[in-house]
């Protein structure tokens, strides 16, 4: 008989599966259709390619012919080798969502794995296959492709085959989302684990429990490090997660942040690859480091809001952003002025010609650049403007 605590933990998994299920995901209540060599669904991908880009996954597959299975199993070698390439070259999760893939077997496709939301409804195409993107909840999905090993993970999500996050959740008792992080920690350990290797899988991981939310972009057994993603108390400023009398205090996660079209923002304009270069004062080595920043929720709400407010009122306000000392202001600018920049209204008429920051740190110029610039294809979105290239222009610095 399974104990209370294990009723209820099923229970929430089942109440969150079944939500996002009938509100634009899929939902697969086991892990049947998952590739744990692989670390994907191959069914959404094959459908994505085909439906989306027939034309182009015609040149690579030979559909119902005897070659049909070969050619699927090389278009798959092809896609796992640039997911499991390192970020930093142009590999992992988010470069594949975000940029072309190229596959050659006789000829040479290119393809797109994701089309985010478009700034404008103009083009009927790409609205289209925004529309597609096939988004799936899979519970207790068995993610190790060692044999014998069946250890499972309560919730995995997927965007169109490709594994973008894992949630462990842990019910009953007040504070369990801490034993969730234990379980990360001590039995999630990503070596020989292709779903939680760092960056090339699953993106980000949620410890969850009835009254709070942990997060982490990056398992590394006892150094995992984990922070909050709770609403906090608005009327006191405290921590954690105010009472919700209709359910869960931590349902903001799967009815707010986990809708269809406020995930796919996340992943489309607020994730990037934050890289640091810091020298050791006493030994003048240098220690580079890289971090994939997922926002918090505070600076997820704070982007949301704005954006959706001048996108209906327009410009000429003034707002205010509230964050506390360290709790992210750089990237909560980095991510609004990169989301008005590409904003337009219900016209499809752009809000804003140009987003000119002005600021007193000095470290918001490359850190605003490494934000864009991952998210952006178009390239020269951010301009640095200092005393050098004002002087550079020819004026004068005051």
């Amino acid at each position: 008989m399974a104990s209370p605590d294990g009723t209820r933990e099923e229970a929430l998994e089942v109440e969150i599966a079944e939500y996002l299920g009938e509100h634009g995901w899929l939902y697969s209540p086991n892990g049947d259709g998952y590739d744990a060599e692989r670390a994907i669904w191959p069914e959404d991908v094959f459908w994505w390619l085909s439906e989306t880009q027939p034309d182009e996954y015609a040149k690579v597959v030979r559909v119902g012919t005897g070659a049909e299975h070969a050619d699927r199993e090389a278009l798959l070698s092809t896609l796992v080798t640039r997911l499991d390439t390192p970020m930093s070259s142009g590999g992992g999760t988010l470069n594949v969502l975000r940029r072309k893939f190229s596959h050659t077997r006789g000829a040479t496709a290119h393809f797109r794995i994701c089309q985010f939301k478009p700034a404008t409804t103009l083009n009927k195409t790409v609205t289209e296959q925004y529309e597609k993107v096939r988004l799936r909840v899979a519970r207790q999905v068995y993610f190790s492709p060692k044999r014998g090993d069946k250890r499972s993970i309560d919730l995995v999500f997927f965007v169109n085959g490709l594994p973008v996050a894992t949630c462990e959740l842990k019910s009953f008792f007040k504070q369990q989302w801490r034993t969730a992080v234990t379980q990360y920690r001590k039995d999630r350990d990503p070596a020989g684990q292709p779903l939680l290797g760092f960056g090339t899988r699953a993106l980000v991981h949620f410890a969850v429990d009835d009254d709070q939310v942990h997060m982490t972009t990056k398992l590394a057994g006892e150094k995992t490090y984990f922070l909050p993603f709770n609403r906090g108390h608005d009327d006191t400023g405290a921590a954690g997660n105010p009472a919700n009398p209709s359910g869960p205090a931590t349902s903001y996660l799967w009815e707010e942040v986990l809708q269809r079209d406020n995930f796919l923002s996340v992943l489309g304009s607020q994730m990037f690859l934050k890289a640091d270069v810091d020298e050791d004062p006493a030994t003048g080595k240098i220690k580079r480091s890289t971090a994939l920043m997922f926002p918090r929720y505070h600076q997820w709400r704070a982007v949301k809001k704005l954006v959706d407010t001048l996108g209906d009122e327009g410009p000429g306000r003034r707002y205010l952003i509230e964050h506390s000392a360290g709790s992210g202001k750089t990237n909560t600018i980095a991510w609004t002025a990169h989301r008005l920049a590409r904003l337009h209204d219900k016209s499809n008429e752009k809000v804003f010609d140009k987003v000119i920051i002005v600021s007193d740190r000095r470290v918001l110029d490359a850190q605003l650049q490494q934000a864009v610039e991952q998210v952006d294809d178009t390239g020269g979105s951010v301009a640095v403007i200092d005393s050098a290239a004002v002087r550079r222009s020819g004026g004068s610095k005051s």
